[in-house]
């Protein structure tokens, strides 16, 4: 009796980090993915899940889109030859009319960039970064105000 072929087990996250503070400080409009150089002993890092964005943000200098902020806790049975800094600059992969666009956006509207999501995309490690503005205290205070309406308005409508 031949045995069954195994399945892949689609249960795990390809999510490794998300930076859910973007949503609350800024309005989101484009996105984009880019990839990450990174070393090895980062890559064993994100697979362990340690990693932090909370206080990153991505700079576009030199024509070249780089990660600043962004903290990745070397694992204790890293390698001993190898000094990892847990908060270097990382290089973002993008096409050059991806680069071209934020550059124009960033320079000339006043948009910022910031890493939304960290995920594993093909066995590769992928940032999603989006330009945003910044919400004034006005907005969010209106933003929080409308949320709560809106699950009130749920509650409502679920008891009649």
């Amino acid at each position: 009796m031949a045995k069954k072929p195994r399945k892949k087990d689609k249960a795990k996250s390809s999510t490794i980090a998300l930076n859910k503070k973007a949503r609350h400080n800024y309005t989101l409009e484009d996105r984009f993915e880019a990839g990450l150089a990174l070393e090895g002993w980062e890559v064993k890092s994100l697979r362990a899940g340690k990693v932090q964005m909370v206080e990153s943000y991505v700079l576009l200098k030199d024509n070249e889109a780089w990660l600043f902020g962004c903290l990745i806790t070397p694992l204790l049975s890293a390698s001993t030859h190898i000094h990892p800094d847990p908060r270097r600059s990382r290089k973002l992969l993008l096409h050059r009319d991806e680069i071209d666009r934020l550059v124009g956006a960033v320079e000339r509207k006043g948009y910022s960039l910031i890493p939304t999501a960290l995920y594993w995309k093909k066995g590769r490690a992928k940032l999603e970064i989006a330009l945003a503005k910044g919400k004034k205290e006005h907005d969010r205070r209106a933003d929080i105000k409308e949320r709560d309406w809106q699950r009130d308005k749920r509650r409502i409508l679920k008891n009649r």
